[in-house]
C-alpha cells in the first residue's frame, strides 16, 4: 500500500473563513475529510500536516523521505517565498505534487512565481479544494506506474 503525505502551509487550516472568494466555504476539516475518504477508496494510507510555520514544514519534509512514497504540498504563501521548503523537496525522491486551491495566475503579480515548482512533479492549481482530490488520483496513478 503507497504511503502518501499532504503539507499544507501557513493559513490553510482558515479556509472556509478567510478569503471565501478564493478559496470557498468549505473548512479545513471537510478537506481534511474529503482527502481520507479519496485515499481509502484508492487503498492509499494518507498522512496530513498543517503548519504555519517554515522551518516545521521543512522538517515535515525531511521526516518524509524514508516514511512516504509522494507528497502532495500547498505550501501557500510560502510556494512563492521559501527557498528552504524548495530545498527540502528537492531532497525528496518520490513523487511530488503542488496544489493551490486559487488560480496563482488570476491573483497578485508575486503570486504568480512559484520557486518550488522546479522541483515537484506537477501542478493543480485553481481547482478549488477539489484540486486535492485531483492530486490524490494523479499521484496514485503515478505511483502506480512503477509498480
Amino acid at each position: 500500500m503507497s504511503k502518501i503525505l499532504i503539507i499544507n502551509g501557513p493559513n490553510l487550516n482558515l479556509i472556509g473563513e478567510r478569503e471565501q472568494s478564493q478559496y470557498g466555504s468549505k473548512d479545513y476539516k471537510f478537506l481534511e475529510d474529503i482527502c481520507e475518504k479519496k485515499s481509502k477508496e484508492l487503498n492509499l494510507t494518507l498522512e496530513m500536516k498543517q503548519s504555519n510555520v517554515e522551518g516545521e514544514i521543512v522538517d515535515i519534509i525531511q521526516g518524509a523521505r524514508n516514511k512516504f512514497d509522494g507528497i502532495i504540498i500547498n505550501a501557500g504563501g510560502y510556494s512563492h517565498t521559501s527557498v528552504a521548503i524548495r530545498d527540502a523537496l528537492d531532497i525528496f525522491k518520490g513523487k511530488i505534487i503542488e496544489i493551490h486551491i486559487s488560480n496563482i495566475y488570476k491573483r497578485e503579480e508575486f503570486r504568480h512565481k512559484s520557486i518550488i515548482s522546479g522541483v515537484v512533479t506537477g501542478i493543480i492549481c485553481g481547482l478549488g479544494i477539489n484540486g486535492y482530490i485531483l492530486a490524490i488520483n494523479s499521484m496514485h496513478e503515478m505511483l502506480n506506474e512503477n509498480k
